[in-house]
């Protein structure tokens, strides 16, 4: 799991680190803000810890500083202390859409306290109600919380926002997976591949969902296609089981041929027995 989350960390150090501080803030013209996220950006995180937290001792009511303390305790591994700077950074400004964001993904990835999550994204969809982000991290936390419902609702807010949002498909097509309604998967996957070809979580409900409808030569094809990008144990497997069953009745056919070739020659033995 800390692996996981670590990847999704760097995308957000990634976003974060092309964030830039408001213009009436004190830091817009701060030189040392900005090489103290150029640190965090080529993966200094201990050299850029040190730098936000000098510069915490100048601004100590800037929240854009504490939320980089918070991405940068992350990105050291210390997820209790970064919450308690993400939410500094809350405290000083309740509508600072990047900390309840972060704050969210904290919560829902490395804590797991997906009510906690749903209650961030909550806030954030209020604070930008024509985000399809905002809306597609509320219906993953949703989902994850049990609600596909809910879930469902928030990723047709996003899709409504931006019809061809890859990651809001994928994640759609996984409802539906969920509640065995392959034909509406098959599509939301599709389409996400579409726009994402590299999406592997797309290709795997697509063969999935080909597997469940009976396209057993689709099915391994898509499985193909993930084996030859990532050589995964479990698509090997799956790629196996759906070969057992689209060729089942090769395997009863040699076995029904040995059966009668074992039975014949018993046949042919026994008078000279």
């Amino acid at each position: 799991m800390l692996r996981g989350w670590l990847v999704g960390l760097a995308i957000l150090v990634g976003t974060g680190c092309a964030f830039a501080a408001d213009a009436n803030s004190s830091l817009a013209h701060e030189k040392r803000w900005e090489e103290a996220r150029k640190l965090l950006a080529e993966g200094n995180a201990a050299e850029a810890k040190v730098a936000f937290e000098d510069l915490l001792g100048q601004y100590p009511n800037e929240p854009d500083l504490h939320l980089f303390v918070g991405i940068t305790l992350l990105r050291l591994r210390d997820p209790q202390a970064a919450v308690t700077s993400i939410k500094r950074a809350i405290a000083l400004d309740p509508n600072h859409v990047e900390a309840r964001t972060l704050l969210g993904w904290v919560e829902s990835e490395v804590r797991g306290d997906f009510n906690a999550a749903v209650k961030e994204y909550e806030k954030v969809v209020e604070l930008r109600p024509n985000s399809a982000e905002a809306y597609n991290n509320l219906g993953v936390a949703e989902k994850r919380k049990g609600e596909l419902d809910k879930a469902a609702a928030a990723f047709n807010k996003a899709l409504e926002r931006k019809p061809d949002y890859g990651a809001a498909l994928s994640n759609r097509g996984w409802i539906f997976a969920a509640e065995n309604q392959w034909g509406e998967a098959r599509r939301d996957f599709e389409h996400a591949l579409k726009v994402d070809p590299s999406d592997d979580g797309a290709l795997y409900g697509l063969s999935q969902s080909l597997r469940e409808t009976r396209d057993y030569a689709g099915a391994q094809q898509a499985l193909s296609r993930l084996i030859s990008r990532s050589p995964n144990f479990v698509y090997w497997l799956e790629w196996g089981r759906i070969g057992l069953i689209r060729y089942w009745w090769v395997w009863l056919f040699t076995a029904l041929a040995f059966f009668l070739k074992a039975r014949f020659n018993k046949k042919r033995s026994a008078p000279n027995g």
